[in-house]
């Protein structure tokens, strides 16, 4: 892809609108992931009367398709240039707001309606995979690679703020109209962002010849499964944060949802320069110690508050581990295949959510569901020690 020498000469302001410009092609395509996040685990279990680890598995469908395609949607990006992937991506969101409106309409056959939904989740998850790593190359092809952490940064915090949007909005329209329409105002959304995108500029394809898969995975593997552990914060709270409040006998898992999103989205934002003035590694050790003390608080609730707390914590905590070890990975492989290093890198985190549901879901059925939170904050401090040997052996060559 082309990486323009007069990039790094943008001011402040105007290099975060151009990254915004492209990005918000992102956050169409998880509005209409958030939407329907807080609704369905209900649905499935409630409405079309199936158990925990369906619910469980409808989520996660979406993140096991969108990493079996993360690596094509990253070669494509590379052959016919970012736009066309993301163009991709915003036609799979589109689909599935078509899968949920026949689930809708087919809700008293429940196997049928089921497997709509799963169908529409992995066509979802690949759309989420094109359009995530298309909008990120496409970021970094009009602002330079200098600015690949900023670019992964903002592409971040319009993903969760779609998601603290969508979470709440979407229990709002489900009330009001039900699952048909909370179908239809996705389907509306995708083709407002697929307007909107096709009159944008394309950018070229790069023609360096890049590393094989084996190679760039073999170069950030372990930054990957630190990313990996940590992400599973991030899936229990998206999966199973509305169970958790049935089984209390609590209102409010929306809302847990949107301080969640909310926590990301303000950490990101208050500590743009962290990353660089602390470095990658240092920044995580601390976002996991967070990460894993509100998932603790979560899995020991004992009112609805403490668990927003924990909900809080867990979204400031793991905010910035996804581009402070991201950073870090990247700079491991050259310049001209850090896309396809971030595009193996992010893997881990689809990687992560796409088994967090199920796993999560037969020990919830077991175990019940705080048991769920315990196990995955001691998870992140097995992410955490990762991470500090890291540093440590990052820090050691400069003692001596």
């Amino acid at each position: 892809m082309s990486d323009p020498a007069a990039a790094p000469e943008l001011s402040r302001g105007r290099l975060n609108l151009l990254i915004l410009s492209i990005v918000k092609f992102n956050f169409a395509t998880y509005l209409t992931i958030g939407l329907p996040l807080a609704v369905l685990p209900g649905f499935v279990h409630d409405g079309l009367g199936y158990s925990a680890f369906w619910a469980g598995v409808v989520i996660s469908l979406q993140y096991i398709a969108t990493l079996v395609s993360r690596p094509h949607a990253g070669r494509y990006a590379d052959l016919w240039g970012p736009k066309k992937v993301v163009m991709l991506g915003l036609v799979g969101s589109l689909i599935s707001g078509l899968c949920i409106l026949l689930a809708a309409l087919t809700e008293g056959q429940g196997a049928v309606s089921l497997v709509l939904l799963c169908l529409g989740r992995v066509i979802l998850g690949i759309g989420q995979s094109f359009s995530g790593t298309g909008t990120s190359l496409w970021g970094v092809a009009r602002v330079g690679s200098l600015h690949i952490g900023r670019v992964i940064s903002w592409n971040g915090i319009v993903t969760y703020g779609a998601m603290a949007i969508g979470a709440p909005l979407g229990v709002l329209i489900f009330r009001s109209g039900g699952l048909w329409l909370l179908s239809v105002i996705i389907i509306a959304i995708s083709l407002l962002a697929i307007a909107l995108a096709v009159p944008r500029a394309a950018v070229k394809g790069s023609k360096a010849k890049p590393l094989p898969f084996r190679a760039v995975l073999g170069k950030i593997y372990g930054f990957g499964l630190i990313l990996a552990m940590g992400s599973a914060g991030f899936g229990v709270i998206a999966t199973f944060i509305t169970l958790l409040y049935r089984e209390k006998g609590w209102d409010g898992a929306a809302f847990a949802l949107t301080l969640f999103s909310a926590a990301f989205v303000g950490v990101r934002l208050l500590f743009p320069n962290a990353i660089n003035k602390r470095g990658g590694l240092q920044v995580a050790s601390v976002c996991l110690a967070i990460e894993a003390v509100g998932l603790l608080l979560v899995a020991a609730a004992l009112d609805p508050w403490m668990a927003k707390a924990g909900a809080f914590l867990t979204g400031a905590g793991f905010s910035l581990v996804f581009p402070a070890i991201g950073v870090v990975a990247v700079k491991v492989v050259p310049q001209q295949n850090q896309g396809s290093a971030l595009a193996t890198y992010t893997a881990f985190m689809d990687l992560s959510l796409g088994v967090t549901g199920p796993i999560a879901g037969f020990i919830m059925n077991y175990a019940g569901v705080s048991w769920v939170y315990l196990l995955t904050a001691l998870l992140v401090c097995a992410a955490l020690m990762g991470t500090l040997r890291k540093l440590h052996s990052e820090s050691a060559p400069q003692r001596e």
